[in-house]
């Protein structure tokens, strides 16, 4: 029998959203106060190791979690480090040997201390707190406050004040004595719940908490997201090849400068528009991505952070005009870029530029572009192709028309019974292929599990009996009949069969 304290160990038929998209519940806190035994207790096993003794966790451990009609992901992380400890210790283990500040002046060992985040918090701990969505703050009921408690709980007010942070007070075994030993932490300025991770008292009370504070963060985000949502547009390529030339004719002012010298953008500079359909757009214009050994060997730090800046600019948009020069055509660095493009799930326009300095143009010309593309990056045969002149203005419009068609794929979702209709025919064209023992590979259901890319799962008898032939088979299929152009799409293969983990990604 599970009591109330303990989580749903058999997940809701409708149990089907990936890993990597529940929300994270982090639990953090000085060591030794009970993280680990906490995180046994909401994932229902003994994925951590529990022993009385600080700094056994140091990697992060993640954990599916279910509680009533909510199901997140729950991270344990190795416990905050604190001043308590020496400050040579925490400068050796962090292998600072010369910290200098903003204008060049070396800073004291307690100033880079405090201004260098892993000096206070091991730095998978830090990364955890960053993804969370719901922070645990846990602190040890048995052994009172200590200045480590109110050292993270002004840390965390500090940074992460947008976050919600729930202060659980452990090692409260007896509900009386519990109250007590939670009071004195209310200096922390936050509400202390009493609980005890061992024996599960309050832990019931910790999830409703939890669960209620998630759905108020889905519902806030859904709502401010959309009426806020503003989609990013990165305009990457090689250098010289007229990406702040399209900046300054989709603004209409000369906004950056351009030049015909390569490396002229140093910085990726973000601008906002107003599309003619009155869609707003945040434009960002990059460096010129050179291949990594050309940047090497000139051996410009510039150059390498320009660099560094464009590619964090992909990552940080929704569609990414990747920009090609028309007497070049599509170089090996192109196709490097557009695989970054492509991993990170970025939706995509392909813009040919310069397209005025190919001699004797017609439509045989583009055709022949057409098919020199789609042949040299095929993992982006998805991706519309813009032929346009930037000085001239010309088809520079059509940029933002696509781009515009391709961010509302991306954020498309397909009925569920449109999807298994789709797939049932894709299924009863071309089935899975049959090992040698006489398997096949069987798809009971289909789901869209995300937006931004559409990400679809597959729920089977076993992934494994589905080869990566069959699942691109399936994915074109899906492109034909359901569309999604300009958008990777992801295809997530779940297997059914207990004990049987395999999957794949697409």
């Amino acid at each position: 029998m599970l009591s109330d304290s303990t989580p749903n160990l058999y997940p809701p038929k409708w149990a089907s959203i990936p890993d990597h998209l529940l929300p994270r519940v982090t639990i953090v806190g000085r060591p030794n106060v009970g993280k680990s035994a906490l995180f046994n207790r909401l994932v229902g096993g003994n994925r951590a190791i529990v022993v009385d003794e600080p700094g056994v966790t140091r990697d992060r451990l993640y954990g599916r979690s279910f509680w009533g009609d909510h199901e997140f992901m729950v991270v344990d992380t190795g416990g905050v480090m604190t001043f308590s400890r020496s400050q040579i210790d925490v400068m050796e283990e962090l292998a600072i040997t010369t910290t200098v500040g903003m204008d060049g002046i070396p800073l004291t060992v307690r100033e880079a201390a405090v201004a260098r985040m892993p000096s206070m918090i091991e730095r998978q701990a830090t990364a955890a707190v960053e993804e969370a969505a719901v922070l645990i703050f846990l602190v040890d009921g048995q052994a009172g406050l200590v200045a480590a408690d109110m050292e993270i709980a002004d840390w965390l007010r500090k940074n992460y004040s947008d976050k919600c942070v729930i202060l659980a007070v452990n090692k409260c075994e007896s509900p009386h004595k519990g109250l007590m030993q939670a009071s004195e932490f209310w200096s922390l300025g936050f509400s202390p719940l009493p609980i005890s991770a061992i024996s599960g008292t309050g832990t019931g009370e910790l999830l409703d908490l939890v669960c209620s504070e998630l759905k108020a963060i889905e519902a806030s985000d859904s709502n401010e997201e959309e009426e806020n949502y503003i989609p990013s547009i990165a305009i990457v390529g090689r250098p010289n090849v007229g990406k702040s030339s399209i900046l300054n004719a989709l603004v209409g002012e000369d906004r950056t400068i351009v030049s015909p010298i390569s490396g002229t953008t140093r910085d990726a500079i973000d601008t906002e528009i107003t599309g003619p359909d009155g869609q707003k757009y945040r434009l960002i214009d990059t460096a010129g991505i050179r291949k990594r050994a050309a940047v090497a060997s000139a051996g410009s730090t510039t150059e390498v952070l320009s660099v560094n800046r464009a590619l964090r600019a992909i990552c940080r948009s929704d569609v990414v005009a990747l920009v090609i020069e028309a007497m070049a055509c599509i170089t090996e660095q192109d196709v490097r870029i557009a695989e970054r493009i492509e991993k990170e799930g970025k939706g995509c326009v392909i813009v040919v530029n310069k397209w005025d300095t190919i001699p004797n143009k017609n439509q045989q010309t583009t055709t022949y572009y057409d098919q020199d593309v789609r042949e040299k990056v095929r993992f982006l045969d998805w991706a519309p192709i813009v032929y346009s002149t930037a000085i001239s203005g010309h088809s520079v419009d059509k940029i933002i028309a696509d781009v515009g068609m391709v961010e509302k794929e991306r954020s498309r979702r397909l009925g569920t019974s449109i999807l298994n209709q789709v797939v049932q025919e894709a299924l009863a064209f071309k089935p899975p292929p049959r090992t040698r023992g006489g398997k096949r590979g069987r798809v009971y259901y289909s789901t869209q599990a995300a937006i931004r890319p559409p990400t679809f799962v597959f729920f089977v008898n076993d992934a494994k009996l589905f080869p990566e032939t069959y699942r691109r088979y399936m994915e074109k299929q899906l492109r034909k009949d359901a569309g999604f152009p300009g958008t990777p799409i992801r295809l997530l293969w779940r297997s059914r069969r207990r004990g049987n983990k395999g999957n794949g990604t697409q």
